[in-house]
């Protein structure tokens, strides 16, 4: 069964790299997955571009656990040599988009979701959420179906992490900033207030500030300057310069101490885009974690983002392939990764939600 499971998921991933899955433009592989739950007699709901099912034998009384991963991709960038949607193995590697990021992971869930629909008196109910719009951070993907789910008590959410066992994920607050001076004429020396002077000293604030607290799994909370503008013209001193800041939160702090720490030290104007993407964890001694532990894998803080900022309830970011791959040209995923991915989810699985 386990051979022919892992067949299958490979087969699905093929398909599914064939079918151009942009972010917001995802129709296409959702049609794809509605056929692959109903080829399966699996019981599955559609709206928008999610597509999510639960197992057969769904008890309200138990917990229940999300496996999520998404089948939205990046476009590809210019520096692809392969055709983007055509999958070709070669010496053992699938390429194609949405290969690695995350089409591994996605397939892996969908076999391990299948092994236990039928299964009675498992510890928890399970549900599988093929989600859209996870590389925007888009509000008609998971964000937009957890509300039409069943209560979640906690979720693995399918990311390339090589198997290993992100338990933390740092959030994301972005800023922008804007510093204000008195325009004039470059040639005077009176009445000017030079923003771009005044932004010196808030630009050394943010490369120097260190965030008193720190995260066991995740470190520190790291603030990035990532963009900068002032200015029209040669010999005009500018009225305002604005930069953006990329801020990486650990759980350590909210998103929204983060932006009241800042905007206290700072002498600028200091906005936040949003504070819905918070970072994440799970506890160390959850019986997932265990589980894992147990079968061998390492535990890990992540530095990059996924749908867990989505999630309020506690969340193990796992799956096949590598996250150094994601966004890459001529992405792939090795082979045995995708057919390794399926087994691990089953075993991990089998650890803890046969337990009755």
């Amino acid at each position: 069964m386990m051979t022919q499971l892992q067949d299958n998921a490979l087969t699905l991933l093929k398909e599914l790299i064939k079918i151009q899955s942009f972010s917001k433009e995802e129709d296409g592989t959702a049609d794809l997955l509605e056929k692959w739950f109903a080829d399966k007699s699996i019981v599955a709901a559609r709206d928008r571009n999610n597509v999510w099912a639960v197992n057969q034998h769904f008890d309200a009384a138990k917990p229940t656990l999300l496996l999520n991963s998404h089948h939205d991709t990046v476009k590809p960038n210019a520096a692809y040599t392969r055709d983007p949607f055509l999958p070709t193995v070669e010496d053992g590697k699938l390429y194609g988009l949405g290969s690695n990021d995350a089409g591994g992971c996605l397939v892996g869930l969908l076999a391990a979701f299948s092994y236990f629909y039928e299964q009675e008196n498992l510890a928890y109910n399970l549900v599988i959420a093929a989600t859209a719009e996870e590389e925007n951070s888009g509000e008609n993907g998971i964000a937009f179906l957890l509300p039409l789910l069943p209560k979640i008590d906690v979720a693995i959410v399918g990311e390339p992490t090589l198997l290993d066992l992100a338990i933390a994920e740092k959030g994301l607050v972005v800023l922008d900033a804007v510093v204000k001076g008195t325009p004039g004429h470059a040639a005077h020396t009176q009445n000017t207030e030079n923003p771009i002077n005044k932004a010196l000293q808030e630009l050394s604030w943010f490369d120097s500030f260190q965030f008193p607290k720190l995260s066991e799994a995740l470190g520190a909370v790291k603030m990035t300057v990532t963009q900068i503008n002032a200015g029209s013209q040669h010999n005009v001193v500018p009225a305002e310069l604005h930069f953006v800041v990329d801020v990486r939160v650990t759980d350590a702090y909210t998103n929204q101490e983060v932006l009241d720490l800042v905007q206290a030290h700072s002498n600028c104007e200091i906005k936040a885009r949003s504070l819905r993407l918070n970072s994440s964890s799970i506890d160390p001694t959850h019986p997932l974690v265990k589980a894992g532990v147990k079968l061998g894998k390492k535990t890990y803080g992540s530095p990059t983002l996924s749908d867990q900022s989505r999630l309020t309830c506690q969340s193990l970011k796992l799956g096949p392939g590598d996250s150094l791959r994601s966004h890459s040209a001529d992405e792939f995923i090795h082979v045995q990764e995708v057919m390794d991915g399926v087994e691990f989810y089953i075993k991990l699985l089998k650890e803890v939600v046969q337990t009755i």
